[in-house]
């Protein structure tokens, strides 16, 4: 099974805003995520986890660094080559934030193998090995020997490696095995290159209750003899690459559809960006492989014993329970169960919220699928950014059109990674009949939004449900997220008038409760930070809560640092990079910043303003989105920011999940202004949020964690 990655995917280096060059105002992006993924590493080093979530982990922040590279500094490398002089928000050009990024992402695999290192003795301890070459026994080696040889061999194809063998194209995060060898006829030196095929396992498991697994790189190099008889090896040492896998969008292009098609062909065979050499390997075959792969803007690294730590994945599906986080069931929504399972008749009473993956993401597949199903139902639009390889979605849609239905899909091709997928669904959904949209060549369409049309009483009902993360079945039970369905006749008008934004270029005017990017979503946020300033200048009490994934946006930080200075009080959560400076004097003495890296993805976007109001529940602003505070999410995507309004939901939202984050202790970091984390000590009553929420489920009660908000929530009121 494929896990997810621990961070959204990453944009291209173009996205970064615009150049201030001030490094007092604003940390450096890359170097932001470079930390936000050591803390993610460290949760490998964490004894409180067991300790396959701690290699889950360790997986993660491999898989990261790779993407990283693959999108972030592959596109620093492609201004560097070009002679772009495009500064950073903190002033660095793509050269002198490359030199940084190289040092501390060097820094950081040599942690990871550390990491695995230690890990490993302690699988080893506990009955899970990953055997090196010299503890394979006898018994061990003649299985492995058998299978091998059936099933490994048949599949591997050696090249030599000489002026009648051109040097073999390796595909991204290609794995290969160079061996140096010496003909025993002859005396003939020869190099021989063995890539590892995608589809060949990278742990083969040996048979019996022990679980004892063998990397294939470890195979190939202990069963050289099979694959070159009557050669000697002198030398053999594993070798990885990472390509460019960045797609630029033409805006001539006619096709969009036909430009992925090939785009997603040509990514296979991006520039090389980082070249791993196993550790051990020999001076000559080193610098074979940088002639041949490196070239001159190739980022050239020793990476330990063990290429691809994202693969230890893999070993996670071992069954072994004890080592492994504590089964946990997602509820489905109470609300619901009471209306038996009739989606319509509950939130037609009253609106919902839903909180993944404490609840279950089968509200919405249910959702959607009572729409395809109900003979009361005209139309549904639906946006798909990342809907997953096992889609209930995509069945529930083609359901619908089938059953006769009006039924609009918005399929983001640009959804990076996701393209072939992407396009995959679009293919199926246009066959069933849907209406299939790929919305703006140059924006990316990011807005989580469904939108219902039913017939009842004589006249249409439009119910809406708003996420805060994707219509993805795996994400779903490890992101934390919003789901909110609302029935609100204004609401679903400003939805519609967004879906015909989106396929039909038209305008939304005189919307009345949504904020969309690229056209009102910034002005409304700087609005709301502008009413708190005016509420502090009148000496009302003034502040904000805000949680959200990533901060980068320059503007947005100035008017944060603005409030700041007007006395206004800021909690901020951010999980991945944030380039504001907090607590630094005369700058931003008011603002706090904290990460939350634990068993879910905090993933969810909610934005609070105090109002001028001494209880926050008596009149606090509360907003969900589909956006973080980005650039590109302001200015480069369709997004969307709606207020919840409905009192109930506003309270469950604002004073449960904003103030679990807030208390949270066990799993959070506290960023200071020199750009350091500091893990947050546990107090006298530790508090871990999403221990809380599985064991409270539902947010239509209050819980225990309720008991210490008018200190910490209204901090800055009280």
């Amino acid at each position: 099974m494929t896990r997810p990655s621990h961070i959204a995917h990453l944009d291209h280096a173009d996205d970064d805003p615009v150049a201030t060059g001030d490094s007092e105002r604003y940390f450096n992006r890359e170097l932001s995520w470079l930390a936000f993924n050591r803390r993610v590493l460290e949760e490998a080093c964490n004894s409180a986890h067991p300790l396959l979530e701690r290699l889950r982990f360790l997986s993660i922040c491999g898989s990261n660094l790779d993407e990283f590279f693959m999108v972030r500094v592959a596109g620093l490398k492609g201004q560097q080559s070009q002679d772009v002089d495009r500064r950073s928000a903190d002033g660095l050009t793509p050269g002198q934030q490359l030199g940084a990024i190289i040092a501390e992402a060097d820094r950081l695999m040599e942690s990871q193998q550390a990491v695995w290192a230690d890990l490993r003795t302690l699988l080893d301890e506990s009955g899970l090995w990953v055997l090196r070459r010299d503890s394979i026994d006898d018994e061990a080696n003649d299985w492995l020997e058998d299978h091998f040889r059936d099933q490994i061999f048949p599949i591997l194809t050696p090249q030599a490696l000489d002026p009648a063998h051109p040097f073999p194209f390796i595909p991204n995060r290609g794995l290969s095995v160079i061996f140096d060898l010496e003909r025993m006829s002859d005396n003939e030196p020869i190099r021989e290159l063995v890539m590892l095929p995608a589809s060949a396992p990278r742990f083969v498991r040996l048979p019996g209750e022990r679980a004892r697994y063998v990397s294939i790189e470890t195979l190939v190099k202990r069963f050289a003899p099979l694959i070159f008889p009557g050669y000697i090896a002198h030398g053999a040492a594993a070798f990885r690459v990472l390509r460019d896998s960045d797609i630029e969008i033409e805006e001539e292009a006619e096709d969009l559809v036909r430009y992925y098609r090939n785009a997603i062909k040509r990514r296979r065979r991006g520039k090389v960006i980082r070249l791993e050499l196993e550790t051990g390997m020999s001076d000559a075959l080193a610098a074979l492989l940088k002639v041949e792969l490196g070239g001159a803007d190739a980022i050239i690294t020793e990476s330990g014993q063990l290429l691809g730590i994202a693969d230890l994945d893999l070993l996670y599906d071992e069954d072994r329970p004890d080592l492994k986080f504590p089964p946990f069931t997602p509820r489905f929504p109470e609300r619901i169960r009471e209306f038996s399972g009739d989606c319509f008749a509950a939130i037609a009473a009253k609106d919902i919220v839903v909180h993944h993956p404490y609840e279950t993401f089968e509200v919405v597949v249910a959702f959607l699928k009572q729409a395809a199903n109900d003979p009361d139902v005209i139309a549904i639009k639906q946006t798909l950014y990342r809907a997953g390889k096992q889609s209930a979605i995509i069945n529930a849609l083609v359901a619908a059109a089938e059953a006769g239905k009006s039924v609009t899909a918005v399929v983001e091709l640009k959804a990076r990674f996701d393209e072939e997928q992407n396009l995959f669904w679009a293919s199926q959904l246009e066959r069933a009949g849907v209406q299939v949209v790929y919305g703006f060549i140059d924006w990316k369409t990011h807005a989580k939004i469904s939108m219902v049309v039913r017939r009842e009483n004589g006249a249409f009902r439009t119910y809406c449900h708003f996420g805060t993360g994707n219509y993805h079945p795996v994400t779903a039970k490890i992101y934390t997220d919003i789901s909110y369905f609302t029935a609100d006749p204004a609401i679903g008008r400003d939805a519609a008038q967004m879906f015909n934004y989106v396929t039909g270029y038209v305008e939304p005017r005189n919307m009345n409760c949504i904020s969309l990017s690229p056209l009102n979503l910034r002005a409304t946020l700087t609005a709301m930070i502008d009413d708190e300033i005016a509420h502090a200048r009148a000496g009302r009490p003034a502040a904000m809560w805000a949680k959200m994934n990533s901060l980068v946006d320059p503007a947005i930080i100035d008017k944060l640092y603005e409030a700041s200075g007007e006395g206004v009080e800021i909690d901020l959560i951010v999980r991945g990079i944030c380039c504001l400076r907090p607590q630094v004097a005369g700058l931003s003495e008011n603002i706090r910043v904290k990460s939350v890296i634990g068993r879910f993805l905090e993933h969810s976007r909610i934005w609070a303003f105090g109002a001028g109001k001494t209880l926050p529940n008596d009149g606090a602003k509360l907003f969900i989105s589909s956006a973080d505070w980005m650039p590109r999410n302001f200015d480069r995507r369709v997004e969307y920011m709606l207020p919840i309004t409905n009192p109930t939901v506003h309270d469950q939202i604002l004073d449960q999940v904003m103030v679990a984050n807030l208390l949270d202790d066990e799993q959070s970091w506290i960023l200071d202004g020199d750009g350091e984390y500091t893990r947050v000590a546990p107090g006298e009553r530790p508090f871990n949020l999403h221990r809380y929420f599985m064991t409270n489920p539902s947010l239509s009660g209050r819980g225990a964690a309720l008991e210490k908000v008018p200190t910490l929530l209204l901090r800055a009121s009280s």
